[in-house]
Formats: structure tokens, sequence, C-alpha cells
């Protein structure tokens, strides 16, 4: 299939209004308790907001969730409107906060935050190298000798998208053959795709390199991704329930969205199963919003990484292009003190922010359309709008 993503709209979504707001399982977590209440006005402001959106970019499942100073203030699920003539509705079912969606390139600060565990217990550095005979994954992959400038990958190239090539173009080989185990694909694209730069030098979003720092972490703890993710991540967040998604509509998790297809896409055929370190999760909104408290502490939540770790997690990357305020750090765009990322495929359009007057949200839809760039600056917007329609979250 052509491939969703190109260098303008990656750039675009990733630097635009998140940088802007600078100027049936139930027990997905452990929910941080309900903070402060808004007023009829003010939820009745959110909700309007909530179905413009929806309208505009025929949205059939929306839901977002809110913390302030470690508690919840808002969480909400807008399901699916009748109206719409999208797939099967009555499969469909409605949208409640229990409801999981895939969150796409959300997942990558999640695989951040994965390494930098490994970094704190003194398993692993930034400067480790990733290839050849001194490399964390040695010769496991492809055919050695490696092309130009592959063995001189490190982990710190592939978590800051510096690694040199496999960009989210169209060659990105994340998308080539669905049939292909990660083994497969990272051995091809090893052996077919040249770098085209020194690693550092050259900035380029990259899922294929955060497909390799999920190899890293397995590599280094002898565990699935995922597996240890729950365990040494999600798990001290007191989130369970999150997973690694399926390809198929068979394949869906209990409570999971069903996802539409605009403009002839289909969310059914890509392989997110492959994704898993890139983009590979399901979440609910409160979820997220719980992973967000616990990075760096918020509140009465203690931070799952030390302050010196998080401090080099958001430095940003030299290398990013512009001279934007917001730059890429490792894992995180980040800015103003405001940490965020957002993700973007076949049926899905997501985000989540950290602010650094210690609100955190995240937003989840089960579609997006063309172009993709306009549908991920509204849903950043219209959080920006929500959490601004109640002053006494100091947003």
């Amino acid at each position: 299939m052509p491939n969703p993503f190109t260098r303008r709209y990656l750039l675009k979504c990733l630097t635009s209004a998140a940088a802007a707001g600078m100027v049936g399982q139930p027990m997905q977590g452990l929910w941080l308790p309900q903070g402060e209440t808004t007023t009829g006005e003010q939820r009745g402001e959110i909700g309007r907001l909530a179905a413009a959106f929806k309208r505009s970019f025929s949205v059939p499942s929306l839901s977002i969730a809110i913390s302030r100073n470690g508690q919840f203030v808002f969480d909400r699920g807008f399901g699916f409107n009748q109206g719409f003539r999208f797939g099967n509705v009555k499969e469909m079912g409605p949208t409640d906060m229990s409801s999981l969606f895939r969150i796409a390139d959300v997942t990558m600060p999640i695989t951040s935050v994965a390494i930098f565990t490994l970094i704190e217990q003194g398993k692993l550095k930034l400067s480790d190298k990733v290839f050849g005979s001194s490399g964390i994954l040695g010769t496991k992959y492809g055919k050695s000798p490696y092309g130009q400038y592959v063995t001189d990958i490190t982990v710190d190239h592939l978590l800051t998208h510096t690694c040199g090539g496999w960009p989210a173009d169209a060659t990105d080989p994340m998308y080539k053959s669905n049939s292909w185990d990660q083994a497969k694909l990272i051995g091809w694209t090893l052996e077919n795709l040249p770098l085209g730069n020194p690693p550092g030098e050259h900035w380029a979003f990259s899922n294929f390199g955060y497909c390799l720092l999920g190899r890293v972490i397995e590599q280094i703890t002898g565990q699935p991704y995922a597996g240890y993710v729950q365990s040494a991540v999600l798990a001290p967040c007191g989130i369970i329930g999150m997973r690694i998604a399926g390809n198929s509509l068979k394949e869906r998790a209990p409570n999971e969205v069903v996802y539409i297809g605009q403009y002839n896409e289909d969310p059914y055929k890509i392989n997110v199963a492959r994704m898993d370190a890139n983009g590979g999760w399901l979440a609910t909104p409160s979820a997220l919003v719980q992973f967000l408290n616990h990075v760096g502490g918020s509140g009465p939540i203690p931070s799952i990484l030390k302050a010196e770790t998080i401090q080099v997690m958001t430095t940003p990357s030299p290398a990013f292009p512009g001279t934007s305020v917001a730059k890429y750090a490792r894992g995180w765009m980040v800015g103003s003190g405001n940490l965020w990322h957002n993700g973007s495929f076949p049926g899905s359009t997501t985000i989540m922010v950290r602010t650094r007057t210690g609100m955190c949200w995240a937003a989840l839809t089960n579609t997006r359309t063309e172009p993709h760039d306009e549908m991920d600056t509204a849903l950043d917007g219209m959080m920006w709008n929500m959490v601004r329609s109640v002053p006494e979250w100091n947003a």
C-alpha cells in the first residue's frame, strides 16, 4: 500500500498546535482519584468542542482524559454518531472510557521511557552501538559486512531519529510486505536500504528506528518487548490492560473500537503488531494520562524516572531542523516546558500532552482524514481549547 506519511506531514504535525499551545475492561488502570469538578456550562462547552471536531472530520469515536496535578478532572468517550455511513455501525458499539484505541506514534514515548529504565539500571548506555561485532544486536539481522554507516548507529541515534536514513516516507520499511516478521523485515532493510547520511547529522522521523529500539530492549532484557514494557513501565504506573494491537478485525481486542478508513485507506491492511515499539500499543486515554503523570511525577504521584534522566530524555536533538521553539528530543516533542507526541496512521489520529503547569491529557480517535496534518492539528487545538474553557485549570 502507499505509505501514509510524508516528511512535510510529519514535520508539520509534530511542530503544530502542541507548540502553539505554549504561546468491557474497567481495570485498564488504577485510575487516579477524580479531582475538582467542572460546572455544567464548562462541560457543555467541552462537549460542543468535541461535537464540532467530530463533525468536521467525520469522526465516529473520540475519547479524551484530562488530569491536573495528578488527579483526573475530566474523562469521557464521545461515541459514534448513528448518522455516519462507515462500516458496520452496529458492530462498533458505543465509546466509553474503557474503549481501547490504537495509539500509533504515541507509542514512541513509551518505548523511550523503557529504554531509559534500562539506562538507569546500568544495562544500557546512549552511546552503545546497535549493530556489528561491538553492537547490542551484533550481526543477528541481515548479512554482514553491513553497508556504510550502519555499524556507527548508536541507541541515541535511534531515539533522536538521527540514524542517517530509513525515514517515514514512501520508502518506509515498516509498511513493506505485511507477511514478513520483524527479523526478515530488519534483515531486508539492512541489505537493501542504505543509509544516506552519517548518523547524528540529519534528522528524519523513523518508524523503523523505533522498531529497532524494541529489539534492543529484547536483547538486553531477554524478554519480549511488550512484556518488559508492561512490567517495567506500565505496572509501576498502575496501568493494566494495555496490549499490542492485532492487525485484522477478527483480532480485535475486547473493548477495542473499530477503525474507519477514509479516502480509500484500510486500517486492517497494515501490520500494526509488527510495529510494536514504534506504533503498536492499544490504550485508553486514561491510561496514557496515568503514564504522563508518572513521567516526572505530578502532585502526589512519584516519577518512575530520576530527574536527571528526565532532563536527558527531554533535551532536544541539535539535528532537528528549523528554528521553532518546538524540538524533537528522545521520543518526545518538547518546548517551553511542555512534552507531547501525536500519532497517525490509517484509522487512527492520536495525541498526548504534558504541560509545564501540571496538566496532562490524551485524545484518541478511530479514523483520520486527508490531508492528515489538518486533522492532527485540529485534534491538538481542540484539546487546548477544552482545557482553556475551565480557567481554574490554569492551562
